[in-house]
């Protein structure tokens, strides 16, 4: 993999991670397009350049991390009903994850598949928004309205977006919306719980993929990587939090169509 390969893959996790739009979708249908060879290398590098992503959200949310771990050590009400609710949303995932990733990656990373979700995750983002304007629902703001069932609705949502196109930041934004969350306040929650899941998803593929990853030069390829895909999260969280303060996700659906549409027309030629 050329550095040039390894910055443009960077730069497409950093944009897509955060944004409902699907950061494996995007970085599965661009290494089709380029001709990337579907590999335990190739599929590794995509997955641990994560690594940057997450980076980026601890940096942006470093105050607010500090002030819940002082507090998780003095047994703070507000911290502690965090934590509680980042491992309550975590868990369904991490179970989904581990019973079914040989299947997922047998049967669901591939163009079709991944088009298929793109446009069906669009779909859902329009109507849902639609829906909340219709009837005026603004929902409501703050990380301490994050109660248990609501993890745990969040949870089960971040279980859809095992299946790639789906987008981890739509499902569980859009599960947020559904149980009465503001979209920045489900976004923000989603953002946080990125680190215990992409970390556990980066950990485990660092791990397994360690021996092919620091062959051939692939250190190199890895670390800029991760430098690019930092540095462009980092910036899309703080514009995309803003947008989201004054606008809604409709946009984003109808991108997610227009690009399924056209994986699937190119598909067919």
């Amino acid at each position: 993999m050329p550095v040039s390969i390894a910055i443009l893959l960077g730069v497409v996790e950093g944009l897509t991670e955060y944004l409902p739009v699907s950061s494996t979708g995007h970085l599965e249908l661009v290494g089709h397009m380029l001709g990337l060879p579907d590999d335990a290398a190739t599929s590794s590098f995509e997955i641990v350049i994560q690594l940057g992503a997450i980076l980026a959200v601890v940096v942006h949310y470093r105050v607010l991390l500090s002030e819940r771990l002082r507090g998780l050590f003095q047994q703070d009400p507000v911290s502690l009903r965090l934590l509680a609710a980042l491992a309550v949303a975590f868990a369904p995932a991490a179970v989904m994850g581990l019973l079914f990733r040989k299947a997922i990656k047998e049967h669901l990373f591939k163009p079709l598949p991944i088009a298929a979700a793109l446009i069906v995750g669009g779909i859902v983002m329009i109507v849902t928004e639609r829906i909340r304007a219709s009837r005026g629902l603004r929902g409501e703001d703050g990380l301490e309205r994050i109660t248990p069932r609501r993890a745990l609705a969040i949870g089960v949502g971040q279980c859809l977006s095992l299946w790639p196109g789906s987008s981890r930041s739509m499902c569980t934004i859009v599960a947020g919306q559904l149980t009465g969350l503001s979209t920045a306040t489900a976004a923000e929650f989603s953002f946080l719980l990125a680190l215990p899941t992409l970390g556990a998803a980066t950990l485990f593929e660092a791990y397994k993929a360690r021996g092919v990853l620091m062959a051939h030069g692939g250190t190199v390829n890895l670390a800029v990587g991760l430098v690019v895909s930092f540095l462009v999260a980092w910036a899309v969280i703080a514009s995309f939090l803003k947008y989201l303060r004054a606008r809604g996700l409709e946009p984003f659906g109808w991108y997610r169509i227009a690009v399924g549409v056209v994986a699937l027309w190119v598909l067919a030629h």
